[in-house]
């Protein structure tokens, strides 16, 4: 290998070697646009996040709601403690945020009356409630 050869070649590696130095890290402007591109996502996705776990959050409390109401509209039922003046309760110390109201109304069948219990929560500020009702035999012939 001749000195003119040899040196091309030192001259190629040596472009290599600065080419991959300047290859090596991120440039500013890379560095710049990665980052506000992480301050427009980032805060949509966390409020994305939020938003699901609230939404999860009140729709567990309003299937437990339902299934409160549910419990005590059969409670009543079965145990014929309804008159026609409105009742309300709470759920103890197992479910303090909750709160019930029992109402009954005549049905077009005198026999019949429809019962009502609502289930009541407040959650933020705001009331929130379920409602489930079913007719009960009142026990008289009605005619």
């Amino acid at each position: 290998m001749t000195t003119a050869s040899q040196a091309k070649a030192a001259r190629r590696g040596e472009r290599a070697r600065h080419a991959r130095r300047r290859r090596s890290g991120f440039t500013l402007v890379e560095v710049m646009a990665a980052m506000v591109l992480l301050a427009i996502v980032l805060p949509t996705a966390i409020q994305g996040t939020v938003l699901c776990m609230n939404l999860a959050t009140n729709a567990r409390m309003q299937a437990q709601a339902a299934s409160l109401a549910q419990a005590k509209l059969s409670e009543l039922a079965a145990t014929k403690m309804i008159d026609e003046a409105i009742q309300t309760g709470d759920f103890g110390e197992q479910w303090p945020q909750y709160t019930w109201i029992a109402s009954v109304q005549s049905w077009y069948d005198p026999r019949l009356v429809e019962l009502d219990v609502s289930v009541v929560w407040i959650r933020n500020g705001k009331e929130h409630d379920v409602t489930v009702s079913t007719l009960v035999y009142d026990g008289t012939t009605g005619e």
